[in-house]
């Protein structure tokens, strides 16, 4: 392990030849094994970070390429979680084995999970072992048109779930989307992963780190935002027949509020800081909020409908809080390029809360 230290500043020296130099803590490398005639290896990225690696690639705490997993003892959902956890991690080769040999039910896990992960593949089957990688290159990845097909598929179940609710589509259109929805943040989840340790994962990726964070973070909002959906098909299996009367049009109204929330804020984080569809976002997170509260007092208080639509409710809220969360990203970028030329300098100053 590596010392830790306090930042310190060092003078940059003009050495012959027109090149530049910087002295190395002695410390740091001592503890890396670095002598005098030692090569380090420079990397520069795009963010302008400038990090030294040592010759042995002794660098931070990693993703190892491979792993090798024993099954013996677990069931099919257990090794699938498995399969998925190493994808997330960054993992590029997985084996699975077993002393007894790889069951039917763990081939069947194998099977869901690189139908549910993207780019995962088997490449050596066997009796007492299963091999599968991920041969994906980031610098074939587009993590921002990943996010803006995230908006698009989760948003969509989101309006067939409430129109399920309503009796107007099947629940199942909505549930047999899920696939689609994890598998879409797995991938923006596993390159954010390895960013965190892989030197170049970032620049293969094409954009920085700031921008890959606000990214993964508005993916992992878009998963809560498909999860609410499965919870309006999951009420609308569970209800006796669709609600009628005035309250149906109040809550399909407080769903439609929800999805705009998540629909404006999205575009705004992928694109680029503009304060007005930020600013627009967070009113209708706020706006939504307050026609839950209404109808949640309506269902409990006077009976106006089937309990069990609170249920329906509580994802219509998780919703708008998943829009908000994502309006806040685009916030922060704005207000960290406000120094800059082409910020929307005008209307950062005059963001409006709800109540305003």
């Amino acid at each position: 392990m590596g010392v830790a230290q306090a930042m310190t500043r060092r003078k940059i020296q003009l050495v012959g030849g027109g090149t530049y130099s910087v002295s190395l803590p002695k410390e740091w490398a001592e503890s890396r094994g670095i002598e005098p005639g030692d090569e380090v290896g420079l990397h520069t990225h795009l963010d302008g970070v400038l990090v030294i690696e040592p010759q042995d690639g002794d660098g931070p705490d990693g993703v190892p390429e491979q792993v090798v997993l024993d099954v013996d003892d677990l069931d099919a959902p257990h090794v699938q979680r498995l399969l998925i956890a190493a994808y997330a991690a960054g993992v590029d080769r997985i084996t699975l084995q077993a002393d007894d040999g790889v069951s039917s039910a763990h081939r069947h896990a194998v099977g869901g999970a690189t139908a549910e992960l993207t780019g995962m593949t088997v490449v050596d089957e066997s009796e007492a072992a299963i091999t599968a990688t991920v041969p994906v290159d980031p610098a074939e990845v587009s993590i921002g048109q990943s996010v803006r097909h995230f908006l698009f598929v989760a948003t969509s179940m989101h309006r067939d779930g409430t129109a399920a609710v309503f009796g107007e589509t099947s629940p199942e259109s909505v549930l047999e989307r899920t696939e689609q929805a994890n598998r879409l943040h797995a991938l923006v989840d596993r390159h954010f992963r390895r960013s965190l340790s892989k030197l170049d994962e970032v620049d293969a990726l094409g954009i920085t780190r700031e921008e890959l964070f606000r990214l993964w973070t508005a993916s992992r909002e878009l998963k809560r935002v498909a999860e609410s959906a499965e919870t309006l098909a999951e009420t609308a299996r569970r209800l006796d027949s669709p609600p009628e009367g005035p309250l149906t049009t109040d809550l399909r109204e407080a769903a439609r509020t929800a999805r705009e929330c998540v629909e404006t804020a999205t575009p705004a984080v992928v694109g680029g800081g503009k304060v007005a569809p930020v600013r627009d976002s967070i009113a209708a997170g706020e706006r939504a909020r307050g026609m839950v509260e209404d109808l949640d007092a309506r269902l409990f208080d006077e009976g106006a409908g089937d309990p069990r639509l609170t249920r329906a409710t509580e994802a219509i809220e998780r919703t708008a809080d998943s829009g908000t969360a994502i309006a806040e990203i685009g916030l922060r970028q704005v207000i960290s390029r406000s120094d800059r030329p082409d910020a929307d300098l005008d209307t950062i100053g005059r963001i409006e809360s709800a109540e305003g």
